[in-house]
């Protein structure tokens, strides 16, 4: 009996993700462990295997697809059974949905799949196919791209029969018969620097490169202008005597047999001190709600993670119940799993407040830009040297930014003066606790 193969949800927040890469093509035999495509959301790639052993009958969705979650997307069974009855509205025909000869060759649209116009497709005369803002980006097919590369086909003539309005390789093989090739066209090619989505290829001109941005990229920047569009935020900066939190991670990384606490870094410092400040500041710990407040008895902390997609907060969860080391172990899962791109979806939400580490950079000041519906985000700096009573010490900088909607500016100053002194005397608060 066949088997459907449906898109799963990689968190409740999930409706849909893009098929990444295909692993196994139709009428290719399936083994249970198979892998069969990668997929991904706006944050992590997941891989999908094979769970019934058999014959991969069809295959509804290409490479770049956006396919909503639960979704059919090819079917496993018998040698010649039928799999139609399983075929999703909109699904493009089994003829023009098939896994690339390279399985390396990966591109994703980020387009929602429908169904593909008429094969008996003509040449046109147009200019390439452009974006709904009336940009020269091309959604092209990793299989359409290659032989386009191959054959310096001019795409300026192509007219898309893909799904929503992709150049797919058929349209390449009608340019092609019409005999227009050029020397130097504009082909989109993958830049590995930005990801794997199709929104991340470049269009390449002899003089330039126009680059289209990734699906985190979009995100961010979606995020970024909404919440400085719809929030007064106002950033208080500062700085501490860091010689106490400097030796207590000097003793640490001396202590050759455990290598939990050897490890231990000054971000998973700062998080723990963060930790057990921020509940005694409700309005820092915090979701402004516009009419109300959602006021949080322990602390969520996301940490900001640079990672080869892009920026991600994943979230540590209760940080205040956890030990430096249960934190430390912690936030270095999240954070492997981050630059991995395989954090759960589920990890990338419900934060109270934010932490953002530029000090390793060399950056002395900065403006973190707040997560809503959160009202506050640490920024930590680097540390320079100061003079105090002839005395010179290190000094680390925190930039505090904060909704003034949410909270008062003498709130937030509290906040960072009872967060500093914690950290001043790091060793000795947290011999207090126990730890």
């Amino acid at each position: 009996m066949a088997t459907a193969v449906i898109m799963p949800r990689q968190g409740q927040s999930v409706e849909s993700c893009l098929i990444g890469n295909w692993y196994k093509k139709k009428g290719d035999p399936v083994s249970v462990g198979d892998l069969l495509f990668t997929y991904e959301t706006d944050k992590a790639t997941f891989e999908e295997e094979a769970t019934v052993e058999g014959i991969l009958l069809d295959v509804f969705f290409e490479e770049g697809d956006d396919v909503e979650c639960l979704v059919n997307v090819c079917v496993i069974g018998a040698e010649g059974e039928s799999a139609e009855e399983f075929r999703p509205a909109g699904a493009a025909s089994g003829s023009e949905v098939s896994a690339p000869q390279d399985i390396g060759d990966v591109g994703q649209s980020g387009q929602s799949a429908v169904s593909a116009p008429s094969v008996d497709a003509t040449v046109s005369t147009a200019p390439a196919p452009t974006t709904a803002d009336g940009d020269s980006f091309m959604r092209i097919s990793p299989r359409a791209r290659k032989l386009a590369e191959k054959t310096r086909a001019d795409l300026g003539y192509a007219t898309p029969t893909g799904p929503s309005g992709r150049i797919i390789e058929r349209d390449v093989q009608t340019v092609l018969s019409s005999g227009h090739r050029g020397e130097t066209s504009s082909v989109v090619q993958n830049d590995s620097r930005f990801g794997s989505d199709a929104s991340s290829r470049k269009v390449v001109t002899p003089d330039s490169e126009e680059v289209g941005l990734t699906n985190v990229r979009k995100f961010i920047s979606k995020a970024m202008h909404e919440s400085l569009a719809n929030s007064a935020q106002l950033t208080h900066h500062s700085t501490f005597d860091a010689t106490d939190v400097l030796n207590f991670r000097k003793n640490l990384k001396a202590v050759d047999d455990n290598e939990v606490i050897a490890k231990i870094t000054i971000t998973d410092i700062i998080i723990y001190a963060v930790s057990r400040i921020l509940p005694k500041h409700k309005s820092m710990n915090a979701h402004f709600l516009g009419e109300s407040m959602k006021l949080f008895n322990n602390a969520h902390i996301g940490v900001a993670v640079d990672t080869p997609r892009g920026l991600l907060v994943p979230t540590i969860f209760n940080t205040n119940a956890l030990s430096l080391s249960q934190l430390s172990l912690q936030a270095k899962e999240l954070f492997e799993m981050s630059k991995q791109g395989s954090v759960p979806p589920d990890s990338l939400k419900g934060a109270s407040f934010t932490i953002s580490n530029l000090g390793n950079m060399g950056v002395e000041m900065f403006t973190p830009v707040i997560n809503p519906p959160q009202t506050g985000i640490l920024g930590v700096c680097s540390i320079v040297e100061r003079t105090k009573n002839g005395v010179i010490y290190p000094a680390m900088g925190l930039s505090l930014t904060y909704d003034h909607r949410a909270l008062d500016g003498a709130d937030a100053a509290r906040f960072m003066k009872d967060l500093i002194m914690y950290l001043e005397k790091f060793s000795f608060n947290l011999a207090l606790e126990g730890v």
